[in-house]
């Protein structure tokens, strides 16, 4: 299985960005082969002041966090609601209808829903607030969602039950019933199997004004047969009363083509219910592009020139690919060796030294499912 760890990256452009991207490329995929390599396309954003940016970079390792936190929330929600169909939830869990690797290796901004032309603090607010928006709709759905499980397995009991309480709306058809009648109605009733020869010689005698022959055996489960009987509709409460008293069970029932379709679409409604398509994600990665664009400017300085790169680093080989980074792009920042164990701020900079290496650095799981947190 393939990793799921991402490493979103940014060096200063040499002379072009093409060639810093060529040099990473043939370094660490070509030649070493420790990685499979993609250019992660960055829009025109506004740069703003200095102070502007280094307040932003603190808000946005907090925004990167919750989002993160959300997102992955999201996909426990659907692990969730899928239930028995959990080994689908890969297939669930989509951003605009791609896999999470396919969107993020293919990253485009969404001009649409965060324009270019606002400041980066207006973008970062919008993010925030449509996911902050999200999660509370994401709150309600899962206070809904027992009941929505309980209406759902009750839906699926009455399609499957005894002909005493399941829905009877799949198993009648309009020409059972009479019609548009103001004087009579068709009422189904539910007869023991060994209660047959009974029912055919008592029917038309459990009250008056019963219309004769008009008995039709519609459908049988292994016990009960289920009958239709019509009459005046004057004479209902008599003809039920008299009918327990011979241990038939007339059903409360009333053909409705409008109703029995919404009855019918409520449990395919139910079921589509369950389907999300993962918005989280796609914030979240705007957010790491952010992110990527903020801190290669406090880095590497104005006028912007850098080339942003997302990794898929090979199993096993994130050990050399760091040291061949690290080598690669040391004359950037020799203080920094990206030695863990060390967890001093760097003001500015959202994040410690345990995670500070001489080019711009995050990391990104798409692994939803396992045991990956933030």
């Amino acid at each position: 299985m393939a990793s799921t760890e991402y490493w979103l990256i940014s060096a200063p452009g040499d002379k072009t960005c093409q060639q810093t991207w060529e040099k990473m490329n043939n370094l660490t995929a070509g030649q070493n082969q420790l990685c499979v390599n993609h250019k992660f396309h960055l829009p025109d954003l506004k740069v703003g002041t200095l102070d502007q940016l280094v307040g932003l970079s603190d808000d946005l390792a907090k925004l990167d966090t919750y989002v993160e936190g959300t997102t992955r929330k999201m996909a426990g929600y659907l692990g969730e609601v899928l239930e028995d169909q959990r080994d689908k939830l890969a297939e669930n869990l989509l951003a605009n209808q791609m896999d999470l690797a396919t969107y993020l290796t293919r990253f485009q901004w969404e001009m649409a829903k965060f324009p270019i032309k606002q400041s980066l603090r207006g973008i970062v607010d919008a993010i925030n607030n449509q996911v902050t928006q999200i999660e509370n709709d994401l709150k309600s759905k899962s206070t809904n969602y027992n009941n929505l499980k309980s209406n759902l397995a009750n839906m699926e009991r009455k399609q499957t039950g005894s002909l005493l309480t399941r829905n009877l709306c799949d198993l009648v058809k309009k020409e059972d019933f009479v019609q548009n009648s103001e004087y009579l109605v068709t009422l189904l009733v539910v007869v023991q199997k060994s209660f047959y020869p009974d029912w055919q010689s008592k029917y038309e005698a459990l009250a008056d004004m019963v219309v004769p022959r008009s008995s039709r055996l519609i459908f049988e489960d292994r016990d009960h047969g289920l009958y239709t009987v019509t009459l005046f509709s004057k004479v209902v409460d008599e003809y039920k009363l008299h009918a327990r008293e011979n241990k038939f069970i007339v059903r409360e029932f009333t053909y409705n083509e409008e109703e029995l379709t919404a009855g019918k679409n409520e449990l395919s409604k139910l079921i589509n219910d369950k389907k999300r398509y993962f918005r989280f994600f796609i914030c979240w990665s705007h957010v790491k592009a952010i992110r990527v664009f903020v801190e290669s400017v406090l880095r590497y300085g104005l006028p912007v020139n850098f080339q942003a790169i997302l990794i898929h680093p090979h199993k096993k080989s994130t050990k050399r690919l760091r040291d061949i980074l690290n080598h690669l792009y040391l004359h950037l920042d020799s203080s920094a060796t990206g030695s863990v164990g060390e967890t001093v701020d760097i003001p500015g900079l959202g994040f410690n030294t345990s995670e500070y290496y001489p080019y711009v650095y995050f990391k990104m799981n798409t692994d939803m499912i396992g045991e990956h947190r933030p």
